[in-house]
């Protein structure tokens, strides 16, 4: 409804305060219809000389997700896990985590942005597949066919790559085995598999996870970063859910300043979006 003072103009009289408020009342209309959506993705001044001007940053990859004021992420080796966690590619069409049947996860305000991972078209692929699926894709881009393997929560035991596979390496091959693997492994059989990690020797690839009744969680470290001045360490997380989702970084409700990051000085437990983790759940696979 418009303001009472233009229902003078009806008849012809327009007092001299409307005038003012009109030119406001314009700018601000204008403002809110150019105003850009809040994907998630943090805003950064461009390099034109008018650094008033605002552009929105879409990382193609999380390692150009930037870092807050003074921090500067841990070096890590070329070939290793860690860098490939850290160059993981971002979605560029949008910023939607859509479920394996194509619809939109019914919460939007939990992530910072989407993985361009595959998430299938089965329900199979959500939190503790999510972790898996990513380190397979490591292993099996480098060829380390042979550490493929995850254990079956029936009996506790192994299913190898290489055994399900024979002597095909097609990538159709491999997420026939990853969906196998989803279909027989869950939190409870993949935190077995695991060595506990204390909290202070955090490294990126390692894993937060619960097993529960009647579900647990996991998600997984994708990135790291240490501050030169004070020495603070800050992590970034990722996951899937319930139901199969597309695999999406975390935004972090605690301190959104440093948001999509978090810090590792916290008492015990770390309050995620959908689920609480505490030290002592920090794992890590163990390479065979």
């Amino acid at each position: 409804m418009l303001p009472k003072i233009f229902n003078k103009a009806k008849t012809g009289v327009l007092p001299q305060i409307a005038l003012p408020f009109i030119l406001i009342l314009i700018i601000f209309v204008s403002c809110n219809n150019t105003r850009s959506q809040n994907t998630g993705f943090k805003q950064i001044p461009n390099n034109q000389n008018d650094t008033n001007v605002i552009e929105q940053q879409k990382p193609q990859k999380i390692s150009e997700i930037s870092t807050p004021p003074n921090f500067k992420r841990i070096a890590v080796d070329s070939n290793s896990y860690a860098n490939y966690l850290r160059n993981l590619p971002i979605k560029q069409e949008n910023n939607i985590v859509y479920l394996y049947n194509g619809k939109e996860k019914y919460n939007q305000n939990v992530h910072y942005a989407v993985l361009d991972i595959d998430v299938g078209d089965r329900d199979l692929q959500q939190c503790a597949d999510a972790v898996m699926r990513v380190r397979a894709e490591y292993l099996y881009q480098n060829k380390m066919y042979e550490q493929i393997h995850f254990n079956f929560l029936s009996d506790g035991k192994p299913r190898y790559y290489k055994e399900y596979a024979g002597n095909d390496r097609s990538y159709k091959k491999f997420r026939k085995y990853m969906n196998y693997i989803f279909s027989y492994a869950n939190t409870a059989s993949l935190i077995d598999e695991m060595e506990i990690v204390e909290f202070e020797n955090m490294q990126i690839g390692d894993i937060f996870i619960q097993k529960k009744h009647p579900y647990g969680h996991a998600i997984t470290v994708v990135d790291m970063a240490k501050n030169s001045e004070t020495g603070e360490i800050i992590f970034m997380l990722s996951q899937s859910y319930m139901p199969a989702q597309e695999i999406h970084i975390l935004k972090n409700y605690n301190n959104q300043e440093i948001s999509p990051w978090y810090s590792t000085s916290f008492a015990n437990e770390l309050r995620t979006p959908e689920w609480t983790f505490y030290k002592k759940d920090l794992r890590r696979f163990i390479d065979k």
